[in-house]
């Protein structure tokens, strides 16, 4: 508990929001304000946060007048501004000037945040700072399907394929939009290529060389960088199970931290050399063919399931705060302990796991008591019948989930 009069404020309703409004009242029992367009499960009838509906918050403009306004009515209270979809980020970024007088803002700079959602870009940077990449070929709208044959691409079919810019891509929707797309050929490549840019996205697209390997081969790595541009935290999560229905693809959904500083000591290099700001969160794949961890993107925000951090024993909310209000010397401090976190039932996690050794850790770490998932906080369900119910529903529902999608 602390005698400041803290207030979290977070754009965005979803699961990535309770993580961060869970770590805030674990730590310091306070209620988090979350202001979305509108309210979904995770964050619905929650007795930890108070969602502020607001349909149009999406645009700059009202989402600065919302953020001022409601600072207006919070005087005098410690206002921290966290994004917690890309777009949200993005936005706090873009209008740091209107809203640092009121809100402790812990981002970039909005020239850097132009350079690093640019996954080319990012490659880029990979390249300088010795961190491995899948094999890439960069095409822009006007490309010629030559471009999409094998020896052009540089590496065979099936390939993945994603657009360089996430937040421009998620403005212009379409039937069938996915996170990631899977190519078997050419023909599949081209039809991909063509819809995404036919429906109006306007950047750069990617093109990778598939790695081999099952959910199991993830890995995420979150770092935060203080207010003087210095990595103070990394926590490096091994990925057991992703989500799998078509718009949730990728999004983690359990996971057991892991210690491999020779990994995060060269994100670490780039994070401090770039002058980083706050909280940055990349995915990363094992390559069994060469033994090699390539990273994906960079994001620039804590991931969807930063509540791996906080289970483990670092809370995020902790870190916020002694940086950016009490203004405190934070050491390094870097994730040395196995523990597990699922979003899902652990009965899921024993089915689809495919990975022995890894399913024999999780159940380990869950004898061991070393093990939490985000929606079962005591404190919530207890005080909320209402959520009570509707988070026991949506367990129940991930079995016919991954049954459905989970192959």
């Amino acid at each position: 508990m602390t005698d400041i009069n803290l207030v979290p404020v977070l754009l965005g309703g979803d699961l990535n929001s309770y993580n961060v409004a869970r770590a805030f009242h674990e730590k310091y029992g306070v209620i988090t304000h979350v202001f979305g367009r509108y309210p979904i499960g995770p964050t619905k009838d929650s007795r930890i946060v108070n969602f502020h509906v607001v349909p149009k918050l999406d645009n700059d403009d009202i989402m600065v007048e919302e953020m001022r306004n409601f600072a207006e009515k919070n005087s005098g209270a410690a206002l921290i501004l966290l994004g917690c979809t890309d777009d949200y980020a993005a936005m706090i970024i873009r209008n740091k000037a209107r809203l640092e007088d009121k809100y402790i803002c812990p981002y970039i700079e909005e020239a850097l945040m132009d350079t690093l959602v640019s996954k080319a870009v990012f490659y880029e940077m990979c390249e300088k700072y010795d961190i491995s990449y899948p094999k890439t070929k960069v095409l822009s709208g006007d490309f010629d399907e030559n471009e999409l044959n094998e020896e052009n691409l540089g590496f065979k079919y099936p390939i993945i394929v994603k657009p360089s810019s996430s937040i421009a891509y998620w403005k212009h929707p379409f039937d069938g939009m996915k996170k990631v797309y899977t190519a078997a050929d050419k023909d599949e490549a081209t039809r991909i290529m063509r819809e995404i840019y036919g429906a109006g996205y306007p950047d750069k697209m990617i093109l990778q060389d598939m790695i081999p390997g099952d959910d199991s081969n993830m890995y995420v790595l979150t770092a935060y960088s203080d207010r003087d541009n210095d990595v103070k935290m990394m926590c490096l999560g091994h990925v057991l199970l992703e989500e799998h229905t078509p718009k949730g693809l990728g999004n983690h959904a359990a996971i057991i931290t892991e210690h491999m500083p020779s990994l995060t000591e060269r994100f670490r290099n780039m994070l401090n050399d770039i002058g980083y700001r706050g909280f940055s969160n990349f995915d990363i794949k094992y390559d069994s063919r060469d033994g090699s961890l390539r990273a994906f993107e960079i994001n620039l925000r804590q991931g969807r399931s930063n509540f791996y951090i906080t289970a483990a024993g670092i809370n995020i909310a902790e870190i916020l705060v002694r940086d950016n209000i009490l203004c405190e010397k934070l050491e390094y401090t870097e994730c040395s302990e196995s523990h597990l976190w699922h979003t899902i039932p652990f009965g899921v996690v024993k089915k689809y796991v495919h990975d022995e050794k890894s399913l024999e850790k999780a159940k380990s770490l869950k004898r061991e008591g070393k093990s939490k998932t985000s929606l079962w906080y005591a404190y919530d369900l207890m005080r909320s019948p209402k959520r009570l119910i509707w988070v026991a529903e949506h367990m129940r529902r991930q079995y016919g989930k991954y049954k459905k999608y989970c192959k």
